[in-house]
């Protein structure tokens, strides 16, 4: 059944708000609870936080609070470039100046505009122009003049309600992933830093170099136990996996958004292999990701130049992406970092200087069989993101489009 819509335009749908950022200057103003949300926090469709927050006060001061279920754009930023950020609030939250809230009107259901902004992303992306600096922006007057065409609320509704329960399956994939990577980085603390391992209790402490460590371990540096920027030669031509910054996550091991390249020139990897940022203020953020799309063990791909790759060389693939995630290995690594400002990198000698203590080959193994499928899970559950994001993606025109009963 074809259901009428009204013939509108998004503007006359809508008022949008703009945000703003309050002085940094006031140390008052930042390290509240109330998430403020700028164009690095718009990687996601629900926004349930923000890496900046607000006390109360500084809310109220050069920016705006939004409620719970408000639309977020960007409309300013390199990104818009090749993309089109945009989120639904599920909590209040404050934003800044590159970004625009949405306001419906009455009639107008915040989630169906929310998916059209999303099914428009092509259409909004081609209005972009040039600001100072070539920094992208839209003009929101350009915006705000295209065609909407508006179905009743009631049906606004159900659309967005079939929309929202792959967005929610999605969701679940995602919390899935977070958790099953912190418990992976809490057994490690527990195992390797705090040693308390299965049957520490029979194994004594003994002096070394990093303090007490149990018994039959080993101190030694990275380089003895884990490859740095192993030797891995990857053909010229053809096109191969490429991996840019962009893939890496500054909190969990996987890589996305990865692309395929001809030649050869930057880092080179194989699977289970670790790539760490060299270059701030990735370093700093956490990037760091752990190859598992590659499928078999002699295939290669390439990526960018500021990745460290690292292998492991006595130890586990597994047990080096952790030791690569840990606060200290990152200190360490930071503590080296040379150059002009802005543009600084990590020394690989820095590695030379990193003690750590070497676990018995059989703890190795122990830790393996408990992280190995919770990786090989979170691999999984990425996928299984994916092809419900497609499968999503490819609704969202026809259902907003009406081709859909």
């Amino acid at each position: 059944m074809t259901v009428a819509c009204e013939r509108t335009t998004f503007g006359d749908c809508v008022t949008l708000q703009s945000g703003g950022t309050p002085s940094k200057a006031r140390e008052d103003y930042w390290g509240g609870h109330l998430p403020w949300v700028s164009c690095k926090d718009m990687k996601v469709d629900r926004i349930h936080d923000a890496e900046d927050h607000l006390t109360e006060l500084g809310a109220l001061n050069g920016t705006r609070l939004v409620p719970p279920n408000t639309v977020l754009f960007v409309v300013r930023g390199m990104i818009l470039a090749k993309d089109f950020p945009v989120g639904i609030t599920k909590r209040a939250v404050a934003f800044n100046q590159d970004l625009k809230a949405v306001v419906c009107k009455p009639g107008v259901d915040s989630e169906y505009i929310f998916y059209w902004l999303k099914a428009n992303s092509r259409e909004i992306l081609g209005r972009a122009d040039e600001a100072g600096h070539g920094t992208k922006r839209i003009q929101t007057d350009r915006l705000q003049s295209l065609p909407l065409a508006l179905p009743p609320l009631a049906e606004q509704r159900r659309i967005a309600g079939i929309l929202s329960a792959y967005d929610d399956l999605i969701e679940n994939c995602q919390r899935r992933i977070r958790i099953l990577e912190e418990v992976a980085r809490r057994l490690y603390r527990e195992w390797f830093v705090h040693f308390r391992y299965p049957g520490h209790e029979s194994i004594p402490l003994v002096d070394s170099p990093l303090g007490p460590i149990p018994q039959g371990w080993e101190v030694k540096t990275v380089p003895e136990c884990v490859h740095v920027n192993p030797r891995v030669t990857v053909p010229r031509d053809g096109e191969k996996p490429f991996v840019p910054m962009g893939c890496l996550s500054n909190d969990s091991m996987l890589i996305e958004g990865i692309e395929a390249r001809t030649g050869n020139s930057g880092s080179k990897f194989q699977k289970h292999d670790t790539l760490f940022a060299r270059i701030t203020p990735c370093l700093e953020n956490g990037k760091t990701g752990f190859v598992q799309f590659l499928q078999g063990e002699g295939d290669v791909a390439f990526g960018s130049t500021e990745f460290i790759v690292l292998r492991s060389k006595t130890l586990t693939p597994e047990f080096v992406y952790l030791l690569a995630r840990s606060d200290e290995f990152r200190a360490n690594a930071i503590k080296s970092m040379s150059g002009a400002t802005g543009r600084q990198r990590v020394q690989e000698r820095c590695f030379d200087s990193f003690l750590l203590a070497q676990p018995p080959r059989e703890l190795l193994a122990r830790f393996s069989a408990v992280v190995v499928p919770s990786f090989q899970l979170v691999y999984h559950l990425h996928l299984q993101s994916a092809n419900l994001r497609r499968t999503r993606d490819l609704l969202l025109p026809r259902l907003l489009g009406g081709s859909i009963g």
